[in-house]
């Protein structure tokens, strides 16, 4: 009796759907144009060993175009960075010239913190 029971194992009840389609369960980020998202630029070393780093968050792109965006920043400041989830990080303190070139590509941007 109990190999049919390992046999038939049909789902009675399923809340969210299918389960297949992995790319039907992630969450849609919008594409927000520059004019419509305020962008705060922080330049931080907690958690980094004594590092700085210039942390800009608010962004509401896709990763494609955050990694487009990072690349462009990258080079305008000469230095490394990377996307995590919707921040933005760069290497050393650029919070000015980020601001401008931010500012230049039509985003709200906001200088945060002392």
């Amino acid at each position: 009796m109990s190999s049919k029971r390992n046999q038939s194992k049909s789902i009675a009840y399923q809340e969210f759907g299918d389960r297949s389609n992995p790319e039907a369960l992630e969450r849609s980020v919008p594409d927000l144009p520059p004019q419509q998202q305020n962008i705060r630029i922080q330049a931080t070393r907690s958690g980094r060993k004594g590092k700085t780093v210039t942390v800009m968050t608010g962004f509401q792109h896709s990763p494609e175009t955050l990694n487009k965006l990072l690349k462009q920043l990258k080079s305008q400041c000469g230095s490394g960075g990377t996307v995590k989830e919707d921040t933005l990080e760069i290497q050393g303190d650029h919070r000015q010239k980020l601001l401008t070139v931010l500012g230049d590509l039509g985003y709200k941007v906001k200088i945060s913190g002392g």
